[in-house]
């Protein structure tokens, strides 16, 4: 009797080996289709997460990354090649945008215009959508008031815009200054909108749901030259049209 329980147990290990070295073959295969493990410090892809909560659209600090102070020098002919395509070196502006890069050498004016896109796209939807804590992020105090102030009196009125922005055709820097260990950059927008207007039954009150315009913006950012705080925020605002 013990000769034939040994044998049963024997035998029940062996298929237990078995099935397990089967199983781990299949639920231990990768397909390449997995999910990757969650990290709660990586940033959520844009395309998915639009702009999460918390998060800041943050206008590129140039080439390095770092913040002002902490790198060396650029040599003339990196301000030269980082200038080419957006201002002359002898120019008003190629002579602003040299003592900007000079007192923050990460800065560069093609990866600031990047990211002042992004941060226009974002900031007329978020006024749109009378997103208060998103503009919270990206405006001054000044341009925060004005834009709060349109979204109340519009929503006492119980209309409510609904503003789509078919492209940026064109955002070039028109100014650089730096005061009061303030940077200020100011950026001429070119974009096409389809914008219109509905009052609380939807009826079209302003606007015009098939027609795109074409509207010029003046936009400043402005950035503290020493702080560590990558972000710039909108401080004043022109229509040119």
């Amino acid at each position: 009797m013990s000769e034939v329980f040994d044998i049963y147990t024997l035998l029940f290990l062996v298929l237990a080996v078995v099935i397990f070295i089967r199983l781990r073959g299949v639920l231990g295969r990768r397909t390449g289709n997995e999910r990757p493990p969650y990290d709660p410090y990586t940033r959520p892809d844009a395309k998915q997460a639009g702009t999460p909560e918390g998060t800041v659209v943050a206008l590129p600090r140039g080439r390095t990354g770092k913040p002002a102070g902490e790198n060396a020098g650029p040599t003339q002919e990196d301000i030269d090649e980082r200038l080419e395509r957006y201002a002359t070196k002898d120019s008003p502006l190629g002579k602003s945008l040299t003592a900007l890069i000079k007192v923050d050498p990460s800065f560069d004016p093609g990866q600031f215009l990047d990211g002042a896109k992004v941060a226009y796209e974002v900031i007329v939807g978020a006024f749109a959508d009378g997103d208060e804590k998103t503009l919270k992020q990206l405006l001054g105090d000044d341009v925060l008031d004005g834009f709060m102030r349109a979204i109340d009196e519009r929503e006492g009125r119980g209309e409510q815009p609904q503003t789509t922005l078919v492209g940026i055709d064109k955002a070039d820097i028109l100014e650089a200054e730096i005061k009061d260990k303030q940077a200020f950059v100011t950026v001429k927008f070119v974009s096409e909108l389809i914008s219109v207007t509905r009052d609380g039954e939807g009826d079209v009150v302003d606007g015009d749901p098939t027609k795109v315009r074409e509207v010029t913006d003046i936009w400043t950012f402005a950035r503290g030259i020493d702080s560590r705080n990558p972000n710039w925020k909108l401080v004043a605002t022109e229509a040119a049209n």
